[in-house]
């Protein structure tokens, strides 16, 4: 009874939803059926049979695609928060595409969505590999698959960089836009829809036993590696050829399945009928309240980006009832494998190499001539180009490690840096919110805005960690929605396409190549100013790792310590993610390698770790300019594909 009474309020909720888009659906209809009877031309009639109808059919059938592959992806790996968009299939797919684009234009035309379909194999592919020796964690796999994603989000968002206007339209298609001339798409997706459906029923027993733990399935004699691969082929089937047809449509495939159960479906046969149903209302829903703001002009939000604002918040919603208990463990803080009992030298060792990398990045690179040493009226002539690049190179280095090893000293997770997190994406709305309400907005306006859309992603994070304090897993899930909501709401800003779009654009990218000495002399101001201070906040950073109770027993002012360390953290990640943008993972590797190398005190691992991320990031600059000289590639894309392997590699790691 008490379950019956609890469905009924859901599916009274979805009922209500469903009779809000058919009306929205039948407004758009009656407000284009002709008025006379007469058989000319009538454009209304054209508009409804060749836009409207198509439109409302794609949003129907594209949802019901997406359901059905998150449902799919879900069972499939025992995780509650697969789908599409965590799992980078879109994003791998939606990368694909853009290559495609530029280097084989003619793919796009005969196989569209064989393209995109190798884009979400391939990153299925190597979550797998990447996850399938620890048993596929749901923790471990959506974040290799959100690592993925935000690796296939910086290339993209380079080459769409790199060809100005002749890509910026695939970057608004590619946010998910529903606008149709005709019927083509729709019969794609509703063939794919189709075939893909009647695939899943077929399987729908053994999925039901794949529920069950990996031995007692193998027991009823299930063949698993067999089942998942045609279950994941079916679900990264029906979401490449969903990205093909309109786009990157966010977090639908999470929120359909999530919604069945809610409203009491519980076999995977009932979740196979509502996910599809109920991911239809959704993205139909989305459609029409989208149309209804456009009021008849030109859409302002794709359909896809407006639902990516819904991921965060629900993935927020999911957290506290995830079932993570049993990996508690898998990220525990790894002690140091070595200590060293004099860090002096070894300090000054690095110290060294640091200035040793900064005089190759100001003396040597490529000319029209090949590799050339920059000595003399040759060097005097470059300094000015060299110089301040290489400056705002290393302090945002340092400054992205400092933050790092603050957070994973303050949450006790290995793991926790600005760019795994999610919180320099918050610079990004803040940065977004500076250009669009200021008219020439200077560079500190830039960076107080960076600095509070920061702090405020921080300080919602931080709350969520202090509620999970033993579970490390949940910080890293607050992180991806954080950095979903607000990667979204950067995406809806972009999709613009003026010339403050392409700002954004430069900013996600990270490029150094036109930063003066201006630039260069605020980031290392603002260097100066935040990392002076925290060596007296070394104490707290020892103790805290320890957990709230020995802080607290130690009379560490934990309420105090916490609210400066996050200040400090806000600030440095603001002030550096202007200048190489959200992706980087300096914040994460440059603390790792110092406590590889031996430094286990806070201070000590401290300096160490901004010595190493000032010298990766100016190692990161000098390559990325003579690697495909004579064009540049973007500091931040280039340190990320340095990061981002190490990520993974620390992912597969089995301590």
């Amino acid at each position: 009874m008490a379950r019956t009474m609890a469905k009924a309020p859901s599916a009274f909720a979805w009922l209500l939803m469903a009779f809000l888009a058919l009306d929205l659906c039948a407004y758009q209809i009656l407000s284009l059926l002709p008025l006379s009877g007469g058989q000319g031309f009538d454009l209304n009639r054209i508009l409804l049979i060749n836009s409207v109808l198509p439109r409302a059919a794609v949003a129907l059938l594209s949802g019901a695609a997406l359901g059905l592959s998150g449902a799919l992806l879900q069972q499939v790996l025992r995780n509650p928060i697969a789908d599409p968009s965590t799992l980078g299939i879109s994003g791998g797919a939606q990368f694909t595409m853009t290559a495609a684009t530029l280097f084989a234009p003619a793919l796009m035309d005969t196989a569209r969505e064989a393209v995109a379909l190798v884009g979400g194999v391939a990153i299925v592919a190597i979550i797998m590999f990447l996850t399938w020796k620890r048993g596929l964690e749901p923790i471990t796999v959506v974040l290799a698959g959100m690592v993925m994603s935000l690796i296939a989000m910086a290339l993209s968002a380079t080459l769409i960089l790199a060809n100005g206007e002749y890509m910026m339209s695939l970057l608004i298609w590619g946010s998910g836009s529903l606008t149709q001339q005709g019927w083509d798409h729709a019969q794609t997706i509703a063939l794919t829809f189709a075939l893909c459906l009647i695939a899943a029923f077929l399987m729908v027993r053994p999925l039901e036993i794949l529920g069950l733990d990996d031995a007692s399935a193998r027991g009823l004699g299930i063949n698993l590696l067999l089942l998942r691969l045609l279950a994941l082929a079916v679900a990264v089937w029906l979401a490449t050829t969903v990205t093909a047809e309109v786009g990157v449509i966010g977090f639908v495939g999470l929120a359909a399945p999530t919604f069945a159960r809610l409203c009491g479906a519980r076999t995977q046969r009932e979740i196979l009928v509502s996910a599809p149903l109920i991911g239809a209302a959704i993205l139909w829903l989305t459609d029409g309240l989208v149309q209804l703001a456009a009021g008849g002009s030109a859409e302002t939000v794709p359909t896809g980006a407006a639902t990516a604002l819904l991921g965060g918040p629900l993935l927020l919603y999911l957290l506290p009832r995830l079932r993570l208990a049993h990996h508690a463990s898998t990220f525990a803080p790894p002690r140091p494998a070595r200590r060293i009992g004099k860090p002096l030298a070894p300090l000054f060792a690095i110290l060294f190499l640091v200035l040793g990398m900064v005089a190759v990045a100001l003396l040597i690179g490529r000319g029209p001539d090949g590799w050339n040493l920059a000595t003399g009226q040759l060097l005097h002539d470059l300094l000015p180009f060299r110089a301040p690049r290489i400056a705002a190179a290393a302090a945002a280095g340092a400054m992205l490690a400092a933050a790092g090893m603050i957070l994973q000293r303050m949450t006790g997770n290995p793991l926790a840096s600005p760019e795994v997190l999610g919180i320099s994406a918050g610079a990004g709305v803040g940065l977004a919110a500076v250009l669009f309400t200021i008219p020439a907005p200077t560079m500190s306006a830039r960076l107080i805005g960076a600095m509070i859309g920061v702090f405020a992603a921080l300080i919602g994070l931080l709350s969520v960690a202090r509620r999970q304090e033993s579970n490390a897993e949940r910080l890293l899930l607050g992180g991806l929605a954080a950095g979903a909501f607000c990667n979204a709401l950067v995406n809806a800003a972009m999709i613009t396409g003026d010339a403050r779009a392409f700002q954004l654009l430069a900013w996600i990218s990270g490029s150094t190549g036109q930063v003066t000495w201006t630039e260069a002399s605020i980031a290392m101001t603002a260097a100066i100013v935040l990392l002076g201070p925290l060596p007296l906040t070394a104490r707290w950073l020892e103790i805290l790792p320890l957990g709230s109770s020995q802080a607290r027993a130690v009379g560490l002012p934990l309420q105090t310590s916490r609210m400066t360390l996050t200040l400090f953290a806000a600030g440095l990640t603001a002030a550096a993610s202007l200048i190489v943008g959200p992706l980087s993972f300096v914040g994460l590797v440059a603390p790792h390698m110092a406590r590889l190398v031996g430094f286990s005190r806070a201070h000590h691992q401290l300096t160490a770790a901004i010595l190493i991320g000032a010298g990766l990031m100016t190692g990161a600059d000098w390559l990325s300019r003579v690697v495909s000289f004579p064009y540049q590639l973007p500091l931040g894309l280039f340190a990320s594909l340095i990061g981002g392997p190490y990520l993974i590699w620390l992912l597969r790691r089995n301590r």
